[in-house]
């Protein structure tokens, strides 16, 4: 694994440290990941209907679950070091066109079968890529490869009802039920894959670095709600027009609406959570950072996407001169605004549960304020509607700062002096370097 056995000059693949931190490679291929993210809003956006957001949630699912198994293989083997970059980088290619190809994935069967072949043949490169690599990794260990080739059967037949899902409608002459055996085979596949994760269970699993499985969940969950920023920012039309007061008003209140929402999981539910399992062993830890990562995360990427969706058609309402800025928000925009914001929360909540075993009653405050507020924002101007948003996300945030004081303060000690103890620790063994040198240190 990595005693030194190569692929040529570029070295052998290597462990994942117990101590490791996210490398700047995964961080490379987490960018192009969430270019998924943008095409799937972008997609929706063109027009929303019921159909549109199952089918971008569909996409979103199978999606998601090609970054867990991502995770699955980043926790064992550094994706930066030895030969694996070149491995990654093929896998990103097709990670690239499965996204390009997105937008065709749900278009009319009779027309064309070429954008949903390239999403089933990119989907089956990108997991060829990540089964090749694991299985290489622990061809040594007979437990760890059985593990592996139980989940081959959940590979192949999801590829095969991708592909299924891009060729057979196309022989369907009535539209209707050709869309229909399509959605189905979709959500088939969304169903076989998460429920193979959890009836694969956990026996044969292990994640080293608690610190890296934190971290790399947590900065894809940063690079989301950047890039609802980026998808309000170019859908609304902002940079096609000048300024207009309103609308710089009410990109100010997107950005402290999507800062409430970081605020709400990183102020002290992700610290907590990240301290939760590290102190959680073996097979408990496996399940704690399947179902509180895997599992949970999802609904907060979905809410995310939501959100974005409803803030970018109001935005680009109030950026409208010739759209008055008493007038209500028509049409989705203001419910998907509140139901996003709504998943979101709930996904935090769930994780919550999940990893500190405890619920915030202001969390669940904030849900039932959400849910009321769905039927009067359709009522409302743009500007009052994102106000009102804003102001129940800040609210949360404000009532949770007063509420929890003393247990933030107590978390802070404690992440503090984990810090100055691991630095520490750090610095004592680099001061070997300066009594011996580097070339010591490596013999």
């Amino acid at each position: 694994m990595g005693d030194g056995r190569g692929r040529g000059r570029l070295g052998p693949a290597v462990a994942v440290a117990p101590g490791a931190r996210v490398d700047r490679f995964e961080v490379f291929f987490d960018l192009v990941f969430v270019f998924s993210f943008f095409i799937i809003t972008r997609a929706t956006a063109v027009e929303i209907t019921g159909h549109a957001l199952l089918h971008g949630m569909l996409v979103l699912a199978v999606l998601w679950w090609t970054w867990v198994v991502h995770s699955v293989v980043a926790t064992r083997i550094r994706l930066g070091e030895g030969f694996t970059p070149v491995l990654m980088v093929v896998g990103m290619a097709a990670l690239f066109c499965f996204a390009l190809a997105l937008p065709q994935a749900f278009g009319d069967p009779r027309q064309s079968t070429t954008g949903p072949v390239v999403v089933a043949v990119s989907y089956v490169v990108i997991r060829a890529v990540h089964m090749v690599l694991y299985i290489h990794f622990v061809r040594d260990t007979p437990h760890e490869r059985r593990q592996v080739f139980r989940f081959l059967p959940e590979i192949v037949f999801s590829t095969l009802l991708l592909l299924g899902a891009a060729l057979i409608p196309a022989n369907i002459d009535d539209a209707g039920r050709a869309g229909l055996v399509r959605d189905g085979l979709w959500i088939t596949v969304v169903v076989l894959q998460y429920a193979t994760g959890i009836i694969g269970g956990t026996w044969g699993w292990g994640v080293a670095s608690a610190e890296h499985w934190t971290e790399r969940y947590d900065l894809i969950l940063i690079i989301a709600l950047g890039e609802s920023v980026i998808s309000v920012g170019v859908g609304s039309n902002l940079l096609g027009q000048p300024p207009s007061w309103p609308a710089v008003v009410a990109a100010v209140l997107g950005i402290f609406f999507t800062a409430a929402l970081w605020w709400a999981h990183y102020d002290v539910i992700g610290p907590a959570a990240r301290i939760a399992l590290h102190a959680t062993l073996g097979r408990a830890r496996v399940a704690m950072a399947r179902d509180a990562y895997a599992y949970c995360y999802l609904p907060m990427i979905a809410g995310i996407i939501l959100f974005a969706l409803g803030a970018e058609g109001i935005v680009h309402a109030v950026a409208d001169p010739s759209v008055p800025i008493t007038e209500p928000a028509h049409g989705p925009h203001a419910p998907l605004l509140f139901i996003g914001t709504i998943c979101y929360l709930v996904g935090n909540m769930l994780f919550q549960l999940r990893t500190l075993h405890t619920l915030s009653w202001s969390r669940a405050g904030a849900v039932l304020l959400l849910a009321a507020a769905i039927p009067v924002s359709e009522h409302l101007p743009g500007l009052a509607t994102l106000s009102l948003l804003t102001a129940i996300c800040v609210g949360l945030v404000a009532v949770e700062v007063i509420t929890m004081g003393d247990a933030r303060q107590a978390l802070r000690d404690t992440v503090f002096q984990e810090r100055v103890t691991h630095e520490a620790h750090e610095a004592e063994f680099r001061a070997r370097w300066h009594e011996d040198g580097p070339e010591e240190q490596r013999q």
